[in-house]
Formats: structure tokens, sequence, C-alpha cells
């Protein structure tokens, strides 16, 4: 479970870099603007309700176990 967390946190890393490139570089020295930028965040918006799809399912399954904070009186 922590690889499949891993990796989808470098792939969403990665989608945000790719759109951080496309920002920067489509509509430079005239040439058109592409929609390259938001498919990028589009697919940082899908890996990111993957994860969170994924967590979830692992915690109903039981792979994963809420630790939560102790509780002081």
């Amino acid at each position: 479970m922590t690889y499949l967390v891993a990796i989808a946190f470098l792939a969403i890393l990665a989608s945000l870099a790719t759109a951080l490139f496309f920002m920067m570089k489509d509509g430079a020295n005239g040439k058109a603007k592409t929609s390259n930028m938001a498919k990028a965040l589009a697919f940082r918006i899908g890996f990111s309700v993957l994860l969170f799809v994924c967590i979830l399912i692992a915690w109903k399954m039981g792979y994963i176990q809420p630790t939560g904070l102790p509780v002081s009186k």
C-alpha cells in the first residue's frame, strides 16, 4: 500500500510539473496556445481522486488501520 501511495503522489507531482511547463511555454513566440495545461491539470485531479478512493478501499478492506490521536483525560 505504501508503494501505491508513493507512486500516486509522484504521478500528481509529475502532472503539476507538466502543467507548469505548458503554462510557461505555450503561447510564446507567437505560437498558438494549446489545451495541454488543462489536460495536465485534469489528470492531476483524476490522480488525486483515484488516490483518495484507493485509500478508502484499503481502509474498508483492512489493509490500513487508522491510528488516531491519543485521548488524554
